[in-house]
């Protein structure tokens, strides 16, 4: 953390209404638990749930409902797709809770946020099959984001990563993987018996070549599914890749907030299957998710 000073106004930018400038909510309008979706028309599909809302909010890609179910309150925020807008909605959650818009200081007392990811996701081992929901243990990044911030791993998930980058060999053409680790309390709020299967994601910085797809365009690294679903280190195994979890959850803990992401798999890559009723499959994420949750 830098020291605590007066932050500029072309690095905090605050609009003449008190709000954040991409997600345009104000402090005011968050709440301590943060439901996060790629897809700003998911947002009312998940806030449909609510027992009440009490802001709606929409600014580019970024839509934000905050609201109640029973006594807890909520906001659902849509971060648009990829890690780069994952660097823009953590920094700026994070600027609401912790950071005095009237003087521009970090708070002395940390507040620290739930975040949860509720996404789509592919599979990349056979025996998981489209539409089940995947809790994501730990991430992986194949992008660069965390390299521009100061970010030190432990030793578990040092040891993980060192055997991923030997296993996969990427280092070889300057991708340089880092590693981040889910809120163990969120982990647990979502456990094997509810249906869930656990393990590691891998994010993706992109959705064609990035994840071994081929269309006009030939990918580098034609052998990519096989690398990733092959690896494996002690109990932990890869069970899916996307584009956002890993840096949620390199930047959440930087920021000191408890994050997990969650996803229903809408492909497997193993047996090239696709789910039948993608949109069915979202809404069993969101109600049966929110549902453990709130609990």
């Amino acid at each position: 953390m830098i020291p605590n000073q007066p932050i500029g106004a072309s690095e905090l930018i605050i609009t003449d209404k008190g709000c954040i400038y991409h997600l345009d909510v104000h402090p005011d309008e968050i709440a301590p638990t943060i439901i996060t979706v790629g897809d700003p028309g998911r947002v009312a599909t998940v806030s449909k749930y609510f027992d009440r809302i009490e802001t709606k909010k929409a600014h580019r890609e970024f839509v934000t409902h905050t609201g109640y179910i029973g006594n807890k309150r909520l906001s659902v925020v849509s971060t648009g797709i990829g890690p780069d807008n994952i660097d823009i909605t953590l920094n700026e959650l994070d600027a609401l809770v912790n950071i005095d818009f009237n003087t521009r200081l970090a708070k002395e007392e940390h507040t620290s946020l739930e975040i949860v990811r509720m996404g789509t996701s592919g599979a990349l081992q056979a025996d998981i099959p489209v539409d089940t929901l995947v809790v994501s243990t730990f991430g992986i990044g194949l992008d660069n984001l965390l390299h521009y911030y100061n970010y030190e791993e432990n030793a578990e998930v040092s040891f993980i990563r060192n055997a991923f980058v030997q296993h996969t060999a990427l280092e070889n053409a300057a991708i340089k993987p880092y590693m981040a680790e889910a809120s163990i309390h969120l982990v647990n709020k979502f456990p094997a018996r509810e249906g869930y299967v656990h393990g590691i994601t891998v994010t993706c910085p992109g959705f064609y070549a990035p994840q071994g797809r081929q269309l006009r365009l030939a990918p580098a690294f034609p052998n990519l599914i096989d690398a990733l679903s092959g690896f494996t280190s002690g109990q932990h195994r890869i069970t899916n890749f996307e584009m956002e979890t890993s840096a949620i959850y390199g930047l959440g803990k930087l920021l000191g907030h408890q994050c997990l992401s969650i996803s229903t798999i809408v492909a497997n890559r193993q047996n090239k299957t696709f789910s039948n009723d993608g949109a069915a499959s979202v809404e069993n994420l969101i109600k049966t998710s929110l549902e453990l949750l709130v609990q």
